[in-house]
């Protein structure tokens, strides 16, 4: 029993030891000191990477080209559509806006009357608070009001206009994309949140709008229009 019991103590003093170092270790680490001494980095690499400039040469490729290709498969962002016009809503030149949908976004959607069913719902979603249900640009944002039917009380947010404004009626269909796109003034930019096709259904629903108790508008001449 008398071994036993020394074994014991031995074992726990050797515990206690080791211990009181580790904490010793855990307190000089934190001294809150700085120095001039540079950190000690097991692997270089992942803290100081290298950088190649465009047009230079590498050592690592076996073309000893920088800059690559596209990864076989892969699609840019801004290359994402065939129909570049439907990308952008410009003309092929990029000299002006497209004047009305493009075809190839009618067909994607199978038609017209589909083509406006979603542009209604997307509309309902990000255009119904500044512009209001028709296109009034009364929208919640921009009135306090009730009812749809009391006056419009100002929050003091821009006016915005209203779709039967003669000047967006004769608005190019490629303008209209270009600003859902990009934004204009106090209305931001909405590609990062709308797809290029909900974008279009949106410009027909808007169309729609100015349609629904108005006859046909005649254009503009090209020197005239916005």
């Amino acid at each position: 029993m008398t071994g036993l019991s020394r074994s014991a103590s031995s074992r726990n003093l050797a515990e206690s030891v080791a211990t009181v170092i580790g904490v010793a270790a855990i307190l000089a680490a934190c001294r809150g000191q700085t120095g001039d001494s540079p950190a000690i980095l097991l692997e270089r690499n992942m803290f100081d990477c290298e950088r190649y400039n465009p047009e230079s040469i590498s050592r690592f490729f076996p073309d000893g080209r920088t800059m690559r290709e596209p990864v076989e498969g892969t699609i840019a962002a801004d290359r994402y559509m065939v129909d570049r016009s439907a990308a952008t809503g410009l003309i092929e030149n990029e000299s002006d806006y497209v004047a009305a949908i493009p075809p190839s976004v009618v067909q994607g959607f199978h038609g017209m009357g589909p083509m406006l069913e979603r542009g209604k719902d997307r509309y309902g979603i990000y255009c119904v608070p500044c512009h209001g249900i028709a296109g009034d640009g009364k929208g919640p944002v921009a009135c306090k009001r009730e009812r749809a039917t009391d006056a419009c009380e100002s929050y003091g947010f821009a006016p915005l206009p209203s779709y039967d404004d003669s000047r967006i009626r004769h608005m190019a269909d490629g303008q209209l994309f270009a600003t859902i796109s990009h934004g204009v003034r106090t209305m931001p930019a909405y590609a990062p949140q709308i797809p290029v096709r909900d974008r279009w259904a949106i410009v027909g629903y808007v169309r729609a709008l100015e349609l629904h108790d108005v006859g046909s508008v005649p254009p503009l001449p090209r020197e005239q229009r916005p």
